[in-house]
């Protein structure tokens, strides 16, 4: 299987060395999405020499991802491990990734924090309840952790929907459609990590956002 990590990135300086070199000792390789960082994040990815795409502006996660998986369309690459830059993803659990998919080649698994909440603050874990149970619903299958970024897509699932957000939400719509054209999902248990780093998320306006694509895919715009 030819795997690759998809990282979007956004003033990840203080960590981005050594997660890129955790993730090439696994003999993966990376293909970086730097979404108009002002630190060193994209001179760090490239002094590790991994491949680098740039924004020259802040877009937004989801069109950091939608960038990354344009340069994959067509390539040959088989299996997408999508992770964030900031910490909270752990190298060394990508194996278990690949090992679940080995055993069960459900195309789309998703790494699950809500087991382990006891250091996640309060206003996420209660979001992340929240909208999981909607994404559970219209998916027709259990989500447990609908808004982990830690998760192991196959390519020709991408290659079969269309994405369209620009920001956290895509990591809804990207199951939304997967489940509309039948793909499976599973979960795995993966380490709840949490840092002083500062998050990007905001629960009111992200709220709104999976409000309106929650509005637009029901109505197919």
């Amino acid at each position: 299987m030819n795997i690759v990590v998809l990282m979007p990135v956004y003033n990840s300086a203080n960590h981005l060395k050594a997660l890129i070199d955790k993730i090439t000792q696994l003999g993966i390789k990376i293909i970086v999405v730097d979404d108009g960082s002002t630190d060193s994040s994209a001179e760090i990815a490239l002094e590790s020499k991994v491949e680098v795409l740039r924004h020259s502006t802040n877009k937004g996660k989801g069109a950091a991802i939608r960038t990354g998986l344009e340069r994959l369309r067509g390539s040959d690459y088989d299996l997408v491990i999508i992770m964030d830059s900031d910490a909270q993803h752990k190298p060394e659990e990508i194996n278990n990734f690949i090992n679940r998919y080995n055993q069960t080649l459900i195309p789309v698994i998703v790494g699950n924090r809500m087991n382990d909440t006891a250091r996640m603050p309060l206003l996420r874990k209660l979001t992340n309840r929240f909208m999981s149970g909607i994404i559970s619903k219209i998916c027709r299958q259990n989500v447990p952790d609908s808004q982990c970024g830690f998760r192991l897509i196959e390519k020709n699932v991408f290659d079969n929907i269309q994405l369209k957000s620009s920001n956290y939400e895509i990591e809804s719509e990207m199951l939304i459609k997967a489940s509309r054209k039948g793909y499976k999902i599973d979960s795995i248990p993966i380490s709840t990590v949490y840092s002083e780093e500062k998050s990007y998320i905001n629960p009111f306006i992200d709220t709104l956002r999976f409000a309106k694509l929650l509005f637009n895919i029901y109505f197919q715009k």
